[in-house]
């Protein structure tokens, strides 16, 4: 029985556009804001701690009939998931970068505005206000479109995992004759035994299959 239908990618997949919102509150100021003084140095801080040894793998429980998977660890580092973390990343990249030169000219209109207005007629002054308000209203446009195209492909590549790390969890379950398996960021898992943790085997399959599923592609290049 298929129980993987409310798999989400979690963290790997979930990059935002973090440029737009500051781009848009940037963009809805008419003059561009003071110089701040730094701040004091302060005494550097103490190094991390060393990250803990990974715990050794136990081995399967004989006769169990239950196990799980972490998605999102799945999604984090599997070779699939890796290269849809990149395409966002690469389309985020992209937009950003739009947005940020459209910004620069905003942000040279207001200044000139500033530091030239005393000198310009009505007429200058009137034309260079509206073009401003022009541009304003365009990069805010500009930044909903590129929030919006991100998100599109974060809930296209959603669907893509799911439909993908289905049939390999149901092959890896079927493999050990297993009746259930939870995923672990969905089902309240407070303890289990770690030898039922299936989340390196399943990434395993994952990669394995995704490999066969290139090589044909490869070759027609």
């Amino acid at each position: 029985m298929k129980a993987c239908h409310s798999i989400c990618l979690g963290v790997a997949l979930s990059l935002v556009l973090t440029a737009g919102p500051s781009l848009a509150q940037t963009a809805a100021q008419q003059t561009p804001p003071p110089a701040q003084t730094p701040p004091p140095a302060q005494a550097k801080p103490a190094p991390p701690a060393p990250a803990p040894p990974a715990l050794a793998p136990r081995p399967f429980p004989e006769g169990a009939k239950i196990a799980f998977v972490n998605i999102q660890a799945v999604a984090s580092n599997s070779a699939q998931g890796k290269g849809y973390s990149t395409r966002i990343q690469e389309l985020q990249q992209k937009k950003n970068n739009e947005l940020a030169e459209k910004n620069k000219a905003l942000q040279a209109a207001q200044q000139k505005l500033q530091t030239q207005s005393g000198v310009m007629n009505d007429d200058a002054r009137a034309q260079l206000e509206k073009e401003i308000d022009r541009m304003t209203r365009e990069l805010q446009f500009l930044t909903q479109n590129a929030q919006a195209e991100v998100q599109e492909l974060q809930q296209e590549l959603q669907q893509d995992f799911q439909k993908q790390i289905e049939p390999v969890i149901e092959k890896v379950a079927a493999t050990k004759g297993l009746q259930m398996v939870f995923s672990v960021a969905d089902s309240g898992l407070v303890w289990a035994d770690r030898g039922l943790d299936l989340t390196a085997e399943v990434i395993k399959e994952f990669d394995t299959l995704a490999s066969k599923v290139k090589a044909p592609e490869q070759a027609k290049q």
